[in-house]
């Protein structure tokens, strides 16, 4: 049986003094959702404000991104061995916006993937289609492309300790979000592809929405047979929201 799974990625946004209220929030509520597991990703700058609220709590933490480079002359990046300083438990890697808006190929985002898992964190491998791309009947085309850069470098194995985040490009923050049959299609899709090289394996991964989910969708979403959870972004600013989410997946 696979648990639930909802994490929160603030993107750029927050301060010292908002992040602290929203993990007072989380933490308040977190005992109620303990069926389903939850993780946050800040900003790098506030990994350690994080580690030091969450440390005595069952909610895990994680970054956004890291380099595919373990250390030098890398301005402006970070390396996997910067995050285990702050005990992180999990990385995101590919997400859309690192795809679109900083040129990340799948080449690149296979690197960072392996680089977190010989580090030993987990990362979530975020995957999925723009509204061009579905538009012309190519989503399990990308999706497959960009699963197999992983493949291809790390084989079936690699997905042992990791995630994977299916996110429409076009429903991010667009207010558009997949119906629960569009996404659970791609779900199985995925789920499907990893079984013809280790069904057992596949049947472990647990593979999250990452398209705008919020409380009002959550349920409906949550009760696919192959979403195992959400890739939160704005409303994972909010405890309320964030924790209703995970109370649908209970």
């Amino acid at each position: 049986m696979r648990r639930k799974f909802v994490a929160g990625n603030w993107k750029m946004n927050g301060s010292a003094n908002s992040i602290r209220e929203l993990l007072q929030g989380i933490r308040e509520g977190a005992a109620e959702v303990a069926a389903v597991e939850l993780a946050v990703f800040p900003s790098f700058v506030y990994l350690g404000l994080v580690e030091q609220q969450l440390s005595d709590s069952s909610i895990g933490w994680g970054a956004q991104n890291l380099s595919e480079h373990a250390s030098g002359a890398h301005t402006g990046e970070v390396a996997g061995s910067m995050l285990q300083d702050f005990h992180c438990d999990y990385v995101i890697v590919g997400h859309s916006e690192r795809r679109t808006l900083y040129g990340e190929t799948d080449e690149i985002v296979a690197r960072k993937f392996a680089t977190a898992r010989k580090i030993g964190l987990k990362p979530i491998l975020c995957v999925g289609e723009t509204l061009q791309e579905r538009e012309q009947g190519v989503t399990e085309a990308v999706v497959e492309r960009q699963i197999k850069a992983v493949l291809d470098l790390e084989g079936i194995s690699g997905f042992a300790d990791a995630v994977i985040a299916y996110e429409p490009v076009w429903a991010i923050g667009t207010g558009r979000t997949a119906t629960a049959g569009q996404a659970q299609e791609v779900h199985a899709f995925i789920r499907a592809k990893l079984a013809q090289l280790d069904s057992a394996l596949a049947s472990q991964v647990r593979i999250l929405y990452g398209g705008s989910m919020k409380a009002a969708n959550a349920a409906e979403l949550l009760a696919m047979p192959d979403i195992d959870g959400g890739l939160i972004g704005g409303a994972s600013l909010e405890a309320k929201e964030f924790l209703a989410i995970a109370k649908a997946g209970c």
